[in-house]
Order: structure tokens, then sequence, then C-alpha cells
């Protein structure tokens, strides 16, 4: 009698040390993830390291005062969901790692899976009742891990983990044939557009800045020049995709999600087998009851001291106009006076009612409900040429995002990405009060999508999100999906290509550092590795563009502000000449103009 009643008392406390740990993660998840706040999460995890330690000694009684699998399951799940806020807080790619460790010992240990079957075929309906709600449970957890898996690059885990939520949705399904399960039908079609745009060519190197292949030893020193000025560092940035029927998974884009990883350093090999043996051992097989071997420390002593921090990055999905000026506005107000911010929008620039209204540049009915890129100019009677739309329905003032709402943020130095088809509003020739030459202390750098998306005739591009985005942050992937090639490529074609990219790149920093009267908008941020990378992937992009296209035609070019120099712009012959080469190597050279283009620069 005095074990049982231990027992019972172990578990009354655990209970009581779980309802005080759900309390503390509720005030930090709700709580943004920018602008400070983090000493809720640090509250949350101290609560979460008690709990935790109660169920690893103490184990024996409170399985037998009646600790169940997945109350373990959901505490870890906590832990997990608090190391994935931290990484979206900080950018420390071991929060990340400790997110995935976690989540996979939950899923190897089947915490939620072996719960929710014994209660599927209990019988009674409180048992009844009880599965659904551990299914629930068991949905949302793989969710997340998914998320997870993806950012991690973690590809044959992503594999099985999105096979599992299928069938796990129709075991389901079948199971509970009274409930209502179209919001999950539509994860499920969210994660296959997502899987399917993210694995479209699944030799391609990660996203990540990777020191290995894009630093270029031989251009430091034309670099170097630069820091005898102000220099400017990345340090934050702002990330929001708001698009009509954007491919998406959960609360993350795919062009969000692509920009996050360009804006990251790619992990040593050391950093990488540290977390592949931390998953291994994380996977340890205990079926017998509740699990502590979980070390809740792990990932404290995961390191990475060969590489800088990452910069922070404030992922705003789906913002309204006020709300997305409202976390600038916070941003901006910690921001040191060596940092710049990144701002990348990536919207519509057309209501919904408005878009019905436009002509598209494919004929297939899937197109015409999703594209974003009309083929047609805009209809200047519908007054939307001058700001980018953030709204789910409808039209009107509140969802309308003006350059000169920006403005007063220029007081910071901005370096903004528009992908958008009316980013030409951000130009100072479009709009006599756009942003450039109405800021109010700092200039900006600008880098502007085009107009007008390009596409090989009777392509859909728009299932893979936005071209530009494509193009700043894998341009190997972007440049085959508008040449029009699949997936299927030889293997030592590809690697060929991706040397070829990688030494026109490299030849691009070279021209473009050394050029003479590069205005200091650009050479103030040009040591920076980050913005550096997407300045040159800006210039591939705008002239593999003009190649594509006969025709002198500006909107489908996409355009920066300031202007870089003429020896960078896409009719020079030495940015011509390795994109030439990569076409012949991919066989695609006929997809080109690269005569057409010749023969005007030699009249």
């Amino acid at each position: 009698m005095a074990a049982d009643g231990e027992a019972t008392g172990a578990y009354r406390e655990f209970k009581a040390l779980t309802e005080a740990a759900d309390r503390k993660f509720a005030r930090a998840r709700d709580l943004p993830l920018y602008g400070g706040g983090d000493h809720h999460s640090r509250k949350a995890f101290k609560a979460y390291t008690r709990l935790w330690r109660l169920q690893l000694e103490r184990r024996r009684e409170l399985v037998a005062g009646g600790l169940r699998r997945w109350e373990i399951g959901e505490v870890a799940s906590r832990i997990g969901q608090l190391y994935y806020a931290r990484y979206l807080r900080t950018a420390e790619p071991r929060s990340l790692v400790g997110a995935y460790v976690f989540y996979e010992a939950i899923y190897s240990r089947g915490y939620f899976a072996a719960a929710g079957q014994a209660a599927v075929v209990g019988g009674s309906d409180k048992h009844h009742h009880q599965g659904l709600l551990i299914r629930y449970k068991e949905l949302r957890f793989i969710a997340r891990f998914l998320v997870v898996a993806m950012l991690m690059r973690r590809v044959e885990a992503v594999d099985h983990l999105s096979g599992r939520l299928r069938s796990l949705v129709e075991e389901t399904k079948s199971a509970y044939p009274k409930t209502n399960f179209k919001e999950w039908k539509q994860v499920l079609q969210e994660l296959g557009r997502f899987l399917k745009a993210d694995g479209a060519y699944k030799g391609s190197r990660s996203l990540r800045y990777d020191n290995l292949f894009d630093s270029f030893p031989s251009n430091l020193a034309s670099i170097a020049r630069f820091h005898s000025k102000r220099v400017l560092k990345l340090k934050e940035a702002v990330l929001t995709s708001y698009r009509r029927n954007e491919v998406k998974f959960t609360e993350l884009t795919l062009d969000t999600f692509r920009m996050l990883q360009c804006l990251e350093w790619e992990p040593t090999g050391s950093y990488q087998i540290a977390a592949k043996e931390l998953t291994e051992n994380g996977t340890i097989s205990d079926q017998s009851g509740p699990s502590g071997l979980i070390d809740i420390h792990l990932s404290s002593e995961i390191s990475d001291g060969s590489l800088p921090s990452n910069p922070q990055k404030a992922i705003v999905y789906h913002p309204t106009v006020s709300h997305l000026l409202a976390v600038l506005a916070t941003i901006c107000e910690d921001l040191s006076q060596d940092s710049i911010l990144l701002v990348y929008l990536s919207a519509s620039g057309f209501s919904e009612q408005n878009i019905t209204s436009q002509k598209y540049a494919t004929s297939s009915s899937y197109a015409k409900a999703t594209s974003v890129y009309p083929i047609d100019k805009p209809n200047s009677n519908v007054n939307s040429d001058n700001h980018l739309w953030l709204g789910p329905r409808g039209s009107g003032g509140p969802n309308n995002l003006y350059p000169e709402d920006l403005i007063p943020f220029t007081r910071y130095p901005l370096f903004l990405v528009i992908d958008s088809e009316n980013s030409h509003a951000f130009k100072a020739e479009a709009q006599l009060q756009a942003i450039h030459n109405a800021e109010k202390g700092e200039p900006v750098a600008l880098l502007l999508s085009p107009r007008i998306a390009s596409a090989m005739p009777g392509a859909e591009s728009t299932g893979n999100g936005s071209q530009f985005t494509y193009f700043l942050t894998a341009p190997m992937q972007a440049f085959c999906q508008l040449a029009g090639i699949t997936s299927d490529i030889d293997s030592d074609t590809y690697a060929n290509a991706e040397t070829i990219l990688l030494s026109a790149l490299e030849q691009y920093e070279g021209i473009l550092s050394t050029s003479v009267g590069l205005n200091n908008v650009w050479g103030q941020i040009l040591p920076d590795v980050f913005l550096r990378r997407l300045i040159i992937r800006f210039i591939f992009c705008r002239a593999v563009i003009f190649y594509f296209h006969p025709e002198e035609n500006g909107e489908h070019l996409p355009t920066c502000l300031p202007s870089l120099p003429a020896s960078v712009s896409p009719n020079a012959e030495a940015i011509m000449a390795p994109i030439l080469e990569l076409a012949e190597n991919l066989v695609v050279s006929d997809r080109f103009h690269f005569r057409h283009s010749v023969c005007n620069n030699k009249k």
C-alpha cells in the first residue's frame, strides 16, 4: 500500500509540474519570434527540464501510478517545439538539431502511435474519444517533424514521414468515419505540392552558404578594398511571402523556406557527423515503458566554432500591412550601427478580384487558377500599379503595401528584395514618391523582380515557387527550370554544369569587385558574404533571362537600384560567355538567343 501511495504521489507531482510547464509553454508560444521575449522560452525550458528529470529519476513509480507513454511523448514534443522556436528566434543551428533529435526519438519509440492504436481498439466511447485526441497529437507532431527534417535536408526522413502522414490520415479516417478530416486532406495536398517543388532536382546542393563552393579566395583581395570605408553586416532579416495559392506547408511558404536557408551557413563536416551520432543514439528502442533516454541538454554541446553566427530572421506568415510594419519597427529598434536589415517581400500586385481580369502566360486551367504573373501589362484602370497586395480576399487600402510605407525605415540601412509583378512600383522612374531617392538618411539597395516571369512555351512555372527567388537561392535549379529541363539529368552532366556555374559566379564577383565607379550603396555591403552572393546571383539571373528573350523587353528583366556597373550588364562578353557554355553543356543553347545578341553587340 505504501508503494501504491508513493506511486500515486509521484504521478500527482508529475501532473502538477506538467500543468505549470504547459502554462509557461503557452506564454512562450504566443510571443512573436522577434524583438525579445526569450526569457519566456528560458522559463519554459527550465520547467520542462525539471519535469524531464522527474520522469527520469522516478520512472518506475510514475508508470505504477498511471503514467502513459503518450504523456511522455507530449512532454518531449513540447521540448522539441521549444528548440525549434529557439532556432527561429536565434538562427542557431544547434537548436534545429535539438528539435530533430527529440522528434526522431519520439517517433522511433512510438510514444503516440502505440497509445492511439490501443485506444482505437479499446471499444468504449471514452477510449474512442481519447484515441482521436491522441491521433490528432500524432498528426500534428509528424507535421512539425516534417518541417524540421526539411530544414535539416534529411531526404530519407522526409520521404518516410510524408508516407507515414498519408497512411495515418487514411487509417484515422477509417477508424473515425464520422469525423471530418478536410483540414488534413488539405495539409496532404499542400505537402505534395511542396515536396514536388522542393525535390525537383534531388542531386542539387544545399541552399545554405558553403565555404567550399560559395567562397572564392581569388577575389578576397579585391573585396578587401571596401573595408577601408564603411562596411555593413547582415545581422537581421524579415522574410515574408503572401501570394494567392502559393506553394506552402503549414506556415512555411516555399519562397521563404528557400530564402531562410540561403541566409545561413552550411554546417561543416564535423558538425554534421555529431548530429548524425546524436540522431542514432536517439533511436534506442525502449518499448517497456516511458523512456528517459533523451538527454535534454544534448544540443548545448553541439557547436560549429569554425563558422560565424547566422543572421537572425523573422519569418512573417501572411501578415497584414500593419503587422508587417510593426515587425519592421520592432526590429529596427535593435539594429546596431554596423548592421543592415534585409527585407524580403514576395507578394502579388493584384487583389483576388482583379486577378481574374488578367491574362496568363499558359493556357492550362491549373495555371490560370494559380499564376500571379500576367502575360500582358496590368490594366491601369484597376489602379494596381503602385503597390504590393497583402490580403486573403477582396481588395482595398488596408491590404495595399505602398513603397512610401517603408520610407520611415530608411533611417536605417536597408537591403530590399521585392518579388512581385508590381516590383516596378519601387523604382523612382515609375513613381515620384517611390522609395528610391526619398530616403530619410540611408540610401537603399533594391533587387526587383521582373514584371513578367519567363518560361518555355507550354511550361508551367507557378508550381515551383517564384522564379526570381529561385534564381537568388538556387540558380542552377532555376536555370534548368527556365530552360525546360526535367529532373532526369545525367549526374556527370549536372555536376559539370554546377562547375561551370560556380566558375561563372566567381568571374562575375571578380568583375564587380574590381569595377571602377561602383556605387557606394553596393560597396558598403559587398564584403558581407550573404548579400554579395545575392548580388552575384542577381547578375546571373538578369543575364540568363536577357538571352532567353530575343526581343528587348524590359518587363521580362529584373532590375536593381542603384544601377550596377556596365561591366556586369547582360550584354557584356564576359557575362555572356559562361552562360553560353552552361547552355551548351546542358544541350539547351537552342532555347536561348546568343547569336542574336552577339550580332547586336557587333553592330
